[in-house]
């Protein structure tokens, strides 16, 4: 793969306390976010013109319910049909591994393993993290954060708040981390296609949008 001006790594929660309506909410966001012209553009816009995306589902960390597994291998979104690819490929992806507990570390240190392996050179690494929970099984998050950070990547994270209202601040706390790193709160999963749009418009353009650390409700 030709190299590209980032390589960005979705990590996506799978777990138990998101139902089959909210996963096709999150999945359908984040295709709807690369089929949206300012992302696209975003993407092509960097000196390179290309970004790599791959994408992790997590879960439990282990059995019976199986650890993370790659949703989506890593692509080159080098052109509007490039980007038109990635969309299908996420809407495709199998909801793998089964739902389980949330083990939020194990699920961001498959993310920098599917990072590490990412077949472009790169000149920025992302781990983006998606979820509605704390950590409660396998790795803690902090750590696993930590070595991101030190091999050079940056962490962002977006918490949806229907389950836990204050995850935000365990987001900020335990997952984010590396150079601009953010957390956005997003209120529901009915929300989570105007959540994702704008986080991937700052991690790939690097725009500071406005209102982008407010809570985002339908309409707003």
């Amino acid at each position: 793969m030709e190299p590209v001006d980032l390589a960005l790594c979705l990590a996506i929660d799978v777990s138990a306390s998101i139902d089959y309506d909210e996963f096709g909410l999150m999945l359908g966001g984040t295709a709807a976010a690369f089929r949206d012209g300012e992302v696209v553009a975003a993407c092509l816009g960097g000196p390179r013109g290309a970004v790599a995306v791959a994408a992790v589902f997590w879960s439990s960390a282990g059995p019976p319910q199986g650890g993370p597994e790659v949703a989506v291998p890593w692509m080159r979104v080098d052109s509007l049909a490039a980007a038109a690819a990635l969309a299908e490929a996420l809407e495709a992806a199998p909801r793998l591994p089964q739902a389980g507990a949330t083990a939020l570390g194990q699920g961001m240190a498959a993310g920098l393993a599917l990072l590490a392996r990412c077949p472009a050179e790169a000149t920025r690494l992302v781990l983006d993290v998606s979820g509605d929970g704390r950590h409660n099984q396998g790795r803690a998050p902090g750590p696993v954060r930590d070595i991101g950070v030190a091999a050079g990547v940056t962490i962002n994270g977006l918490a949806v708040l229907n389950e836990e209202p204050d995850l935000l601040d365990h987001y900020r706390a335990e997952v984010i981390g590396g150079p601009g790193s953010f957390a956005v709160p997003c209120a529901d999963y009915a929300d989570f296609a105007a959540a994702i749009r704008a986080k991937l418009l700052r991690e790939i353009g690097g725009l500071l949008l406005s209102g982008l650390d407010a809570v985002f409700h339908p309409g707003v």
